[in-house]
């Protein structure tokens, strides 16, 4: 019998083995967006910016046209682009320190401004690339590599839930939290994915969809334990769903 083919990599992502480390939930998002991007047929009107930090990989994997931005500076780039050329699908895609610390002023003011861009944003709860930090996303209590004995929130303040507070915003017209850890929860982040660049075509104003994600290795447990880590403390700080939806046909 001949065999039948149920999976295939999706032509939106290159044929190349991956760097990130077993378990993150980079390499998730990224095919996440590239299926879509195959569905909508827009991998030749695309343009993602990736920042600094582990998000910067992306351009390593994905069929289509990426740039960089300097740290932080993602969505003030993306901003430019689509301005520029705003007939394209574009797309900043970051990390929590990226985008929650040193990029947090260009990504209220482009949330504000109700830039027609869309926001990929990946929540690990620490800064990957650079050794594990604490993040404006740690939880209160978590170890990192600059808080030993865990996050204390009466020097450094509470974990920042980003979907919340940018859904506040006017121009942003769809703010939703998704996961990466689990299959069902993943079918389910695809399909915010899909609202949200439903959202940039439809010309309306700013989407964000922020994923929680498993960092193993500088979380300092295996996958296994990552994903228990996920369900018994991220998701009791960062809580799934959609906080915002002004899409046609969609809530307010």
């Amino acid at each position: 019998m001949k065999p039948t083919m149920v999976f295939s990599r999706t032509p939106g992502l290159k044929d190349v083995v991956t760097s990130y480390c077993p378990g993150c939930g980079h390499g998730v998002a990224h095919r996440l967006m590239a299926e879509v991007l195959v569905e909508m047929n827009a991998l030749g009107r695309t343009i993602a910016v990736a920042p600094v930090g582990c998000a910067v990989y992306g351009y390593d994997y994905w069929n289509f046209d990426t740039t960089e931005a300097a740290h932080g500076r993602t969505p003030a780039v993306a901003t430019a682009i689509k301005r520029v050329l705003p007939d394209r699908l574009v797309i900043s895609y970051q990390g929590d320190g990226d985008l929650a610390s040193i990029g947090m002023a260009e990504i209220i003011h482009a949330a504000n401004r109700g830039e027609r861009i869309t926001v990929i944003f990946i929540n690990n709860a620490n800064y990957g690339m650079t050794g594990g930090q604490m993040a404006p996303t740690t939880l209160a209590g978590q170890v990192t590599t600059t808080t030993p004995e865990g996050r204390d929130v009466s020097q450094t303040g509470y974990p920042m839930r980003i979907a919340e507070l940018l859904a506040t915003l006017p121009g942003v017209k769809f703010s939703a939290r998704g996961a990466l850890h689990k299959p069902g929860l993943v079918r389910k982040a695809k399909s915010l994915i899909q609202k949200a660049f439903a959202i940039q075509d439809a010309g309306t104003g700013f989407s964000i969809v922020e994923f929680v994600s498993l960092c193993p290795t500088n979380w300092g447990v295996n996958t296994l334990q990552a994903v228990e880590m996920v369900e018994k403390d991220m998701l009791k700080t960062f809580p799934l769903g959609i906080f915002k939806d002004e899409q046609v046909g969609g809530k307010d």
